[in-house]
């Protein structure tokens, strides 16, 4: 499977992440013809080779051509402000692939939901100032069909990073991280820093939070190219450079399967207490899992099935256990095959903290997500909140990820 792994050292931006994908391989040429079918016209594309700190980058640049008075993108004042509306329409009628149609549609989706968030307003009526003009339509678009060109088939990404200071836009001075970009990265890994500056942008954010497929630390892949995009603002300490990885990574398996031994015991004589005891103890000593099952025994008496699954090495360790410290005068061993979801863990930030969730996947897609109830029990005596608040707000953050 091939993977571009993004890592936003020094944020990210439209331009940025284009320019990776271009230093990376992606054909400016391409990338220009597939843009065409936008029918946007009035622009032009540039790709050129810059050196920031002596690492070499890519810096890809849209600027309007000059009308009206001669203002040119430089000024700002010619900027089209388009509504959500009219940007889909743009993209709706275009020529692009209707996959290509949907991600470009739904990264101005969430990014027109975080502007109405901060503005309090609805979706309809944002006007995209800074990021409804062309330039932007180009970066959003180029970047979704940029890593079509490329053969990407999953987007990852590092921890989006925040500066410090104030940005100046059509709404006035704000301050860092701009408030539509501080939404969204609401329940992604963020990492505030001290760089004066605007590290990544509203349109860096949508496009890695909406594209990427996982968050993280890079996984184990085969790099076939490393790309450096760089932004406008140029920066000593770090590089004003945006770095993605495309190589292959081993695709996840439909499914996975053992053997396993299912050990049981009948008690029907056994202290509770005793009874809970074995459980722990059996978990402890690496036990796959251990259970009580209530059940009537011989003459009627009330009673539990002691259960234990474990992987075959550790199944005799286990049986003397049971042996030895319950009251049962034997233990019953059944081989068994076991078919498994493939598991993963992944690290999400909720209002009450970070969170583990681990996932299911089969077949690459994800069937089921469960957050580590020690850690949301740990968050909800931290916080002083109800533990089911922090359970459903890590789901939400995991489904917001995806």
């Amino acid at each position: 499977m091939k993977i571009a792994c993004f890592d936003p050292f020094s944020g990210a931006s439209g331009d940025m992440i284009l320019g990776a994908l271009v230093d990376a391989g992606l054909s400016a040429r391409a990338l220009r013809r597939e843009l065409a079918s936008l029918g946007v016209e009035g622009y032009t594309l540039s790709a050129r080779k810059v050196d920031r700190s002596g690492l070499g980058a890519t810096k890809v640049s849209v600027r309007l051509k000059p009308h009206g008075h001669g203002h040119d993108h430089g000024h700002g004042h010619h900027h089209p402000h388009r509504r959500l509306p009219d940007i889909l329409r743009i993209i709706g009628r275009s020529g692009l692939p209707k996959a290509d149609r949907e991600r470009a549609a739904a990264v101005f989706q969430r990014l027109a939901e975080a502007e109405a968030h901060v503005h309090r307003t609805s979706v309809d009526e944002i006007h995209f100032h800074e990021v409804g003009a062309v330039d932007a339509i180009v970066d959003i678009v180029g970047a979704v069909v940029g890593l079509r060109l490329l053969g990407v088939e999953r987007v990852h990404s590092g921890p989006l990073r925040t500066g410090t200071g104030f940005v100046d836009c059509a709404h006035g001075r704000l301050p860092l991280p701009a408030p539509a970009t501080a939404a969204l990265l609401k329940g992604f890994p963020a990492v505030d820093t001290e760089i004066e500056g605007e590290l990544t942008t509203p349109t860096g954010a949508a496009l890695l939070t909406t594209l990427a497929d996982a968050f993280g630390p890079r996984p184990p892949m085969t790099v076939e190219a490393v790309g450096y995009g760089a932004g406008s603002a140029v920066r000593e300490a770090p590089p004003n450079l945006l770095r993605v990885f495309i190589g292959q990574v081993a695709p996840e398996p439909a499914e996975e399967a053992d053997d396993v031994v299912v050990l049981e015991a009948n008690l029907d004589d056994l202290s509770p207490e005793i009874a809970g005891y074995a459980v722990e103890k059996l978990l402890a000593a690496g036990a796959l899992d251990a259970f009580l099952v209530p059940a009537y025994m011989k003459k009627n008496r009330p009673g539990v099935v002691l259960t234990a699954i474990a992987e075959p090495g550790s199944a005799p360790a286990l049986e003397e256990f049971i042996l030895a410290e319950t009251s049962t005068f034997g233990v019953r061993r059944t081989a068994a095959a076991r078919r498994k979801l493939h598991r993963e863990w992944a690290d999400v930030s909720t209002p009450h903290g970070k969170v583990r969730v681990k996932v299911g996947r089969s077949g690459g897609k994800v069937v089921h997500a469960a957050p580590e109830f020690e850690d949301c029990r740990a968050a909800a005596e931290r916080r002083g909140v109800p533990l089911k608040s922090v359970y459903q707000a890590a789901l939400d953050a995991f489904h917001k990820s995806r």
